[in-house]
């Protein structure tokens, strides 16, 4: 039987990288919980609750990721099982369910919401943690900026933690670069999307494109600027990291990324967040794509296959930089930067973890929202921890328990001493007995992409 072209895959693939965004719809009750609660927002958006026979007063309150908005309140049904037989109760909301599955308009305000209602209906909890996951890791940002008082301390797991508008921005960027190289008919129609319809039908032409592009040396050397642009991560599911020097493997394995569903996810949800913003909230016009590629940790990898391409990067930058005219709506930019950014102050302890490779949040988006805590001068207390493996939210069941345990011991003695460090967070997680862990020491580069 012949092979499948990638193109055919890329949607089976596309929705594989949506749940793993999502997260499950499936509810914990029915993996051990004594009880389960539900009810509804005055907005519409749904909540749910589990709580074990034995509550040890900790409540986890979990902010889901992008996709549907129906009401979850655990990372996993693995998770969920862990968690309640440890004692801990589980809540979370839907988010209002009448608008754009970018959901951040609501989701803050409706997690609050799923506290009190908790409170009236189950009781009150001794402890309240925020856990969030993707876009969730997002909400849980802006719980752990806004929640003193509500909450006590966080853990975002592979959180988007950047925000919207820069994400809309570095995806605008690579998105921009294959249009231009590859599939120059929609160089002026990456953005203002009609629906989803009309996006799934753009990223398949450019995955296509993609595709087509692979076949050359020239191909490849453009794939792996617009990668770069991308932030994209250059270890892919199935492979071995690729050395470091051996730039054909890295764009090899960013390449499989592209094609394998990565742009059937990421151009339609643009379209979700325009819809909840009200209008285009990304642009590049003025942006010096040579400039850009210089701040990128893929620079060298560029530069090496362009000069194997025997193909002129200096040109293609230039052609990029005179090219770039897409502006944005400001009232959008606005209302996404308002809704939709948590790079700020904190004001609970709040532990983020991250995968190494991963391909839709990339790491350094944790570099990013560091600078901005920084600045804020709330540095101490944000902890940042990154497990060694490839895919977005793909943590074993050990590792989110150990984080929730690293929180807990900055809330019992007010330090985080060593507890989030990767060598204690390896050991809390092997004393589980539980499935692995994979923590590492790793310091991510520097976003590429903000404006």
């Amino acid at each position: 039987m012949p092979r499948p072209r990638l193109s055919t895959l890329a949607a089976a693939c596309a929705t594989a990288l949506a749940a793993a965004l999502i997260g499950p719809a499936t509810t914990a009750h029915a993996t051990g919980a004594a009880a389960h609660h539900s009810g509804t927002l005055a907005d519409g958006a749904t909540w749910i609750a589990d709580t074990p026979d034995h509550w040890n007063g900790t409540l986890l309150l979990f902010s889901h990721g992008f996709g549907p908005t129906t009401a979850a309140d655990a990372p996993s049904p693995a998770v969920a099982q862990t968690l309640l037989a440890a004692g801990y109760a589980l809540a979370g909301s839907s988010y209002d369910p009448n608008g754009s599955m970018w959901a951040l308009d609501s989701a803050e305000r409706d997690q609050f919401a799923t506290l009190t209602a908790f409170r009236h209906q189950v009781g009150t909890p001794q402890r309240v943690i925020s856990v969030g996951q993707s876009m969730g890791g997002l909400v849980n940002a802006e719980i752990a900026r806004d929640g003193a008082g509500r909450v006590d301390g966080a853990l975002g797991l592979c959180g988007l933690v950047a925000g919207g508008v820069d994400l809309d921005n570095y995806q605008l960027d690579a998105e921009y670069t294959l249009a231009t190289f590859f599939d120059p008919a929609d160089a002026d129609a990456l953005v203002n999307l009609d629906g989803q319809a009309d996006a799934g039908a753009l990223a398949g032409r450019l995955t296509a494109a993609v595709e087509a592009a692979q076949q050359t040396p020239a191909g490849r050397a453009r794939i792996a600027l617009a990668a770069a642009y991308l932030n994209l991560a250059d270890w892919a599911p199935g492979q071995q990291p690729p050395a470091r020097g051996d730039f054909a493997d890295q764009e090899r394995q960013q390449y499989a990324w592209l094609a394998q569903g990565l742009l059937g996810f990421i151009v339609p949800a643009r379209w979700s967040v325009e819809q909840s913003a009200g209008g285009n909230t990304s642009w590049n016009k003025g942006v010096d794509y040579a400039r850009l590629l210089r701040g990128s940790t893929h620079l060298k990898q560029v530069e090496a296959l362009y000069r194997d391409a025997g193909l002129g990067l200096r040109a293609d930058l230039n052609r990029l930089t005179r090219g770039a005219d897409v502006t944005a709506d400001p009232v959008a930019v606005t209302r996404l930067r308002r809704t939709s950014t948590a790079g700020q102050g904190l004001s609970v302890p709040l532990l983020d973890i991250h995968t190494t490779a991963d391909q839709l949040v990339p790491v350094e988006q944790e570099s990013a929202f560091a600078g901005r805590v920084r600045a804020a001068g709330d540095s101490a207390l944000l902890r940042q921890a990154y497990v060694a493996r490839q895919s977005h939210c793909n943590f074993t069941t050990a590792e989110v328990v150990a984080g929730l345990h690293a929180v807990e011991h900055r809330l019992d003695t007010g330090r985080w001493g060593d507890s989030a460090s990767a060598a204690q967070l390896q050991r809390t997680a092997d004393e589980l007995g539980l499935d692995g862990a994979a923590f590492t020491d790793y310091r991510p580069d520097r976003l590429t992409g903000t404006r």
